[in-house]
């Protein structure tokens, strides 16, 4: 597999028909497959001067079409994916698609404005619908050694003024008051609670943005993503735990407290969970700055997709999410969710 990187792509993709073409050579190694109806013949509608077609309204597009041998409809590569209906450049798709695959630290849209000169609703668009095809839309339940944490994302209760964090939570009455290191998860906090689950054999990682900490909420979690009757869960010693880690073949736990982070006699540690806490929060602070709790789990899919796929290179991680692009996202729909 050819190595991509961001000096190859800009030299490979010099006009729309070679983005066209790169991108059919992502997506179809084996060659055209119809979204239509899953036929694998189809045949290249060439344009009449070799390179450029009129449409509809009579602009020029170098779109390249093709046409099904079953059902007889036209598309493109495009066809049925998150590109499907854009009229931003396939190349500015191809190089934004590339970069928040390798980005550590995530792309902001503010920054794919600037660099790619689109309007900021065009760029939160487009990020948007690159993290719906990071989404983990099938998973199969985690099976194994299961690390299970939980943290909060937001800014500093104690920091805001009266009217944003009533504004922020859309309380009747102001929130507690947190004295310095007394902080406990069932109390009110402009914080989201984030819910990660990482198979520790894998390094796979599924977080969900949750209503609260407590057993309910965290045992429907597991429930849904964890085969717990054949796994084991390592956690801190919160007490929400205790009763859903019975559910498992084992529960083992480190009491951060008293200042254990590793458990030398059942190898348990939260340590992977706490690692990407780090890197998660990092990286909001620096690149995004702030992320509205309405469209948080969005990113969490993102860095979840990098995470998971981090023993991997740049090249097979945009290869691979090339392979899940399938599904339409509108405007309204990102907007409304929540």
């Amino acid at each position: 597999m050819e190595r991509i990187s961001v000096t190859k792509l800009a030299s490979r993709i010099n006009t729309e028909a070679d983005a066209y073409g790169y991108m059919e050579s992502l997506r179809w190694p084996d060659g055209p497959i119809c979204p239509h109806c899953g036929n694998k013949r189809a045949y290249f509608l060439k344009p009449a001067n070799g390179r450029s077609r009129a449409t509809r309204t009579g602009s020029l597009s170098e779109r390249r079409v093709w046409k099904c041998a079953k059902c007889r409809r036209q598309f493109s590569v495009t066809t049925g994916t998150i590109f499907h209906g854009s009229k931003v450049s396939l190349r500015v798709w191809l190089m934004v698609f590339f970069e928040m695959c390798s980005n550590k630290n995530g792309l902001a849209a503010r920054e794919v404005e600037r660099k790619y000169e689109v309007s900021p609703k065009t760029a939160w668009f487009i990020t948007h619908r690159i993290r719906e095809a990071m989404r983990n839309k099938a998973p199969d339940a985690l099976v194994g050694t299961i690390v299970a944490d939980e943290t909060f994302i937001g800014g500093n209760p104690q920091k805001m003024n009266r009217k944003t964090r009533l504004r922020w939570e859309g309380w009747d009455q102001e929130p507690k008051r947190l004295a310095p290191g007394t902080g406990h998860p069932n109390q009110k906090s402009a914080k989201t609670p984030v819910f990660s689950l990482i198979d520790a054999e894998t390094g796979e990682i599924r977080s969900r943005v949750v209503t609260d900490v407590t057993a309910n909420t965290l045992r429907k979690v597991m429930t849904e993503q964890v085969n717990m009757a054949a796994s084991t869960v390592h956690t801190d010693a919160g007490r929400w735990y205790n009763d859903v880690g019975r559910q498992f073949i084992a529960h083992h736990t480190v009491d951060h407290d008293a200042g254990r982070y590793f458990d030398y006699g059942t190898g348990a540690s939260t340590n992977k969970a706490e690692n990407y806490f780090s890197q998660l929060k990092r990286s909001i602070d620096g690149t995004h700055h702030s992320i509205s709790r309405r469209h948080l789990q969005r990113y969490l899919w993102e860095f979840d997709y990098r995470y998971s796929t981090h023993r991997i290179s740049d090249t097979e991680r945009t290869v691979r999410l090339m392979g899940q692009v399938d599904g339409r996202l509108t405007y309204k729909r990102v907007k409304g969710l929540g």
